[in-house]
């Protein structure tokens, strides 16, 4: 008998600039993601943070787990700038990540930039329409 459909976690296994974000999505390595996106050094991860407008540590396991290959964390916040809780900002201060809070979009291009200069950038997405 077939197993049927198996759902597994999104992930692309490596480094790749973000083509297009809006939709409710974004666009890499030809091709495309619904939802929101981790961009770490072990590749790209779909991403789904509890709530989008209070984020904590849960929502940032993957990236402590490679807090040794990371120096600094854009995260898009969404449409508009808004900043992390204070506990988790000195979480990434303790783990010596430099934090970046930014609107989605600018933390998409800025993110390409430091992609290209080989910097050692992870960035956390928050999809937007």
């Amino acid at each position: 008998m077939s197993p049927g459909i198996v759902i597994r976690e999104a992930h692309f296994p490596g480094r790749a600039p973000i083509d297009a974000y809006g939709n409710g999505g974004f666009r890499f390595a030809d091709m495309s993601h619904r939802g929101s996106l981790l961009c770490l050094p072990s590749g790209i991860h779909g991403w789904e943070p509890s709530d989008p407008d209070a984020l904590t540590r849960d929502d940032f396991r993957l990236v402590f787990e490679q807090a040794e290959e990371i120096e600094i964390l854009l995260v898009g916040m969404g449409r508009e700038l808004r900043l992390l809780p204070k506990p988790l900002r000195e979480m990434f201060k303790a783990a010596r990540i430099s934090t970046d809070p930014m609107s989605t979009g600018s933390a998409v291009r800025t993110y390409n930039v430091l992609l290209a200069e080989d910097r050692a950038v992870a960035a956390a997405l928050i999809a937007v329409d």
